[in-house]
């Protein structure tokens, strides 16, 4: 049997186990020790989906059995949303000044900090739902007070209406929301994840 963890050989001395399930629950209870937990399963080059694993697991484990594994530890979560942090507090400052670009003119860098915000948004909604994976932390992240998904559940509502504004080029309301609605937000997620990394 071989086994790789993020594209690495890894070495593994089979003892008791029989199966393909065996196998990963012996490498989950290992990983759970490093603050680790596996995120994607591959047998035999074919990925096993969440419905398809009970299944999976009962075959018997064979000479040429290849398991390999997509595996994600908390540090790099905590790495990723170091990262978001920046992120978003530049693009927090950068959405400020939109209203004085679109008043002159420069519509393509608003475009630019538009499409900026919505990669900066995904990947940081990216970022928390891969920190679900650790339920502990995961509680102990809060922005204004809120979990995640109450966060960005008031938040949609926003995002949507400067869609709406976007699509009818109503620089006003597209100024107002960035400036008002948009840029306050994430300055406070950026905080809210700068007390959570500090903790």
């Amino acid at each position: 049997m071989q086994l790789k963890v993020n594209g690495q050989d890894v070495d593994i001395t089979l003892e008791n186990e029989k199966t393909i399930g065996d196998v990963l629950a012996s490498f989950e209870a290992e990983a759970a020790k490093n603050n680790a937990t596996t995120v994607s399963i591959k047998i035999d080059g074919m990925p096993v989906s969440a419905e398809e694993f009970d299944e999976a697991a009962k075959n018997p484990i064979k000479e040429d059995t290849l398991i390999e594994l997509r595996v994600i530890s908390l540090a790099e979560i905590r790495d990723a949303l170091s990262v978001s942090q920046n992120n978003l507090k530049s693009l927090s400052e950068q959405l400020l000044e939109i209203p004085a670009k679109l008043q002159s003119g420069d519509d393509k860098y608003a475009d630019q900090i538009i499409t900026n915000l919505a990669d900066g948004i995904d990947s940081f909604c990216h970022t928390t739902t891969l920190c679900a994976l650790f339920p502990e932390e995961y509680e102990k992240i809060k922005f204004d007070g809120k979990s995640a998904g109450e966060f960005f559940e008031d938040f949609a509502p926003i995002i949507a209406d400067l869609e709406q504004a976007m699509s009818s080029k109503d620089t006003v309301t597209i100024g107002d929301l960035c400036e008002y609605e948009i840029s306050p937000r994430l300055m406070s997620l950026a905080e809210s994840i700068s007390k959570y990394l500090g903790a």
